[in-house]
């Protein structure tokens, strides 16, 4: 669950929310100065694995940052760098708010739609599908297949 800090909030404060925060969680507030003063709480208490965001009014994160201990930053036996698995995360946040919207993704070979959730998977038409243009990054597994011979 996601900590929500109050527009000038003080070190005590900020710290008391970052404590209080769910592991799953980030700590989150929609004040510039309150963003940056949580920056350096997280450095000064050397409080690793917090997520910090900075959310718009409706709650979308616009920028985030997140702590970890120097050993943290080493390349992971998924051979992502650690710049990379912060991009995974931030899709995965991506996602989630995709399902706290109703929102549900469907893959068609080398094609991501979305959809609400409500409609049935024998009701998809263009009409209720929205192509997600996935820059080439999105690929369905018959492709990956398809390469190899």
């Amino acid at each position: 669950m996601d900590t929500y800090l109050d527009k000038g909030a003080s070190f005590d404060e900020i710290l008391e929310g970052i404590r209080e925060c769910d592991d799953d969680g980030a700590v989150c507030c929609t004040d510039e100065a309150v963003f940056s003063l949580a920056k350096v709480v997280l450095v000064k208490e050397k409080l690793a694995g917090v997520t910090l965001q900075l959310v718009d009014e409706q709650g979308y994160a616009i920028r985030q940052v997140t702590s970890k201990k120097p050993e943290d930053d080493q390349p992971s036996d998924s051979h992502l760098s650690t710049r990379q698995t912060a991009v995974v995360r931030a899709l995965e946040k991506v996602l989630l708010h995709c399902k706290k919207e109703g929102i549900q993704l469907i893959g068609y070979s080398d094609e991501l739609v979305a959809m609400p959730v409500v409609v049935s998977s024998d009701d998809v038409s263009p009409a209720v599908a929205l192509d997600i243009n996935s820059h080439g990054v999105y690929r369905g597994a018959d492709s990956l297949i398809e390469n190899k011979n």
